[in-house]
C-alpha cells in the first residue's frame, strides 16, 4: 500500500528522532535519506518496503526526508539521494549511493546483519 506521496509505508525519523530511533536501537538499521523531488528515490523505496518484511525483526528500515530534516543529513555527509546508511551499534558500518536492485539491497542487509 502505498502513502499519499507515492511511498510505501516505512517509519519516517526526523532529526529529533533520530538519535533514539537510530542510534540507540537494539537491532541494525537502514536509513534511507531521501526527498520527493527524487525520482530514484520511489523506486528504492518500494524494494525497500519488501525488504523490511522480508528481514522482519532482524532489521529494521526507516526514512529521513533530507528537506524536512537537513541536520541529520549534513551530519552524516549526504549528499545525493538516495542514500542508504546501514547502522548497528549506533555506528554506520555500510552505505549505498543511488539506486540499486532489490537484490543488490537485499544481500548487502544481510551482510551487514553479521557482528
Amino acid at each position: 500500500m502505498l502513502q499519499e506521496t507515492g511511498r510505501p509505508p516505512l517509519t519516517a525519523v526526523t532529526d529529533a528522532t533520530f538519535a533514539e530511533t537510530v542510534l540507540a536501537a537494539d537491532r541494525p538499521v537502514v536509513v534511507d535519506f531521501w526527498a520527493e523531488w527524487c525520482p530514484p528515490c520511489l523506486a528504492v523505496s518500494r524494494s525497500l518496503a519488501e525488504l523490511a518484511g522480508e528481514f522482519g525483526d532482524r532489521l529494521r528500515v526507516v526514512t529521513v526526508d533530507t528537506d524536512e530534516n537537513p541536520a541529520t543529513a549534513r551530519a552524516y555527509g549526504v549528499m545525493s539521494m538516495p542514500t542508504l546508511l546501514m547502522f548497528r551499534g549506533g555506528e554506520v558500518v555500510g552505505s549505498i549511493v543511488g539506486a540499486r536492485p532489490k537484490n543488490h539491497l537485499r544481500l548487502s542487509f544481510a551482510r551487514h546483519l553479521e557482528p
